[in-house]
């Protein structure tokens, strides 16, 4: 028995080390970042994001930004053409849970004037990826205001965290993966017309009664991939956040059609926010926008799903269907080219 004893804590021993080899740090920027520090008076460093994008040459040469920890209240605005890495300070690269550099603005869509204008961090650009930093939206309730806004393809967002209300975060063009991170919101807070996204292992917090999802998909154009502009959701959880409001019990749903062909695929999902048992959506009871639509899903789980009474206009997908929906058919098949895959579940 004695022997059988020692076995187990060298075993246990083994994958303790193995877990604190995989949680690598970024405590120190790479060589060649510019660095990003709130309040500094060192040369060559930047107090804000903005200033250090700013800083970069608008050309081809592939550039990073390494920012130290801190809450930084500004809204960013990315387009250079060149490709670009901005890092969060962390002790564990793998979890959006250490994060400790906060992007933040308290903007909305009025007064911004657009959507887009509102977003805390803007990305216009292709080649784009960003790892360990929380963006927030803090204009709460009552309008839509963005968090982050993005208009790129081969856009990587890796353990970073996407905080706001109403339509955190904004997919709306281009090929776009959101990996290992958290994704916080009410009312349509992961939307988009045009873009296709593949969302992979992340934690998805619902802060009150409304829609996950909104897609905004206008017509039937395959696109590039197989199943066209799509998002395609997999090994996601959808909790109850935070400080949620007490009005959500049975008032959530994986999403509802802002455009006539909206295509949102959710599958292997954990939900234990109170969802409404119907579990989809119509855009509203005058306008239902469903007779295009694909809403699909495949082994969802958990209490929020329990007694599902899914409307006609929702699929539950075979494996063999399900299947066709991956990051490939999302974000084209030529992914492992421009995806960090270290992040994929």
């Amino acid at each position: 028995m004695g022997a059988m004893l020692r076995f187990f804590a060298f075993v246990f021993a083994c994958l303790s080390l193995l877990e604190v080899v995989y949680a690598a740090s970024r405590t120190s920027p790479p060589a060649g970042a510019k660095v990003v520090r709130a309040g500094t008076t060192n040369s060559g460093e930047f107090k804000t994001l903005s200033a250090a994008v700013a800083s970069l040459p608008n050309d081809g040469s592939s550039q990073s930004i390494f920012i130290y920890p801190g809450t930084y209240t500004e809204q960013v605005f990315i387009t250079r053409s060149g490709p670009l890495t901005v890092y969060g300070y962390t002790t564990d690269t793998t979890t959006y849970r250490s994060n400790q550099v906060n992007l933040q603005a308290g903007v909305d869509a009025g007064q911004a004037g657009s959507d887009d204008a509102s977003g805390t961090l803007r990305v216009h650009k292709d080649d784009f990826k960003m790892y360990n930093i929380n963006v927030k939206n803090t204009f709460g309730p009552g309008s839509q205001a963005i968090a982050i806004s993005q208009y790129g393809s081969r856009v990587g967002l890796y353990a970073c965290g996407f905080y706001g209300y109403q339509d955190t975060l904004y997919a709306n063009e281009g090929t776009q993966v959101y990996l290992r991170g958290y994704i916080e919101g009410a009312t349509d807070f992961i939307f988009g017309r045009r873009g296709s996204a593949y969302f992979g292992g992340n934690t998805i917090g619902v802060r009150g009664a409304g829609y996950v999802t909104a897609s905004g998909r206008e017509s039937n154009d395959a696109g590039s991939f197989e199943t066209g502009l799509t998002d395609v959701f997999n090994a996601n959880t959808i909790v109850t956040a935070s400080g949620a409001s007490s009005n959500a019990t049975d008032r959530q749903y994986f999403g509802r059609p802002w455009g006539n062909f909206a295509k949102v695929i959710f599958k292997n999902t954990v939900v234990t926010a109170p969802f409404n048992k119907a579990l989809w959506s119509v855009w509203n009871s005058g306008d239902t926008r469903t007779d295009n639509i694909l809403f699909a899903e495949f082994n969802s789980t958990g209490s929020g799903v329990s007694g599902a009474s899914r409307p006609s206009f929702a699929t539950v997908l075979s494996s063999s269907q399900a299947a066709a929906y991956s990051i490939s058919s999302a974000v084209g098949s030529d992914y492992a080219n421009w995806v960090d895959t270290s992040y994929l579940v």
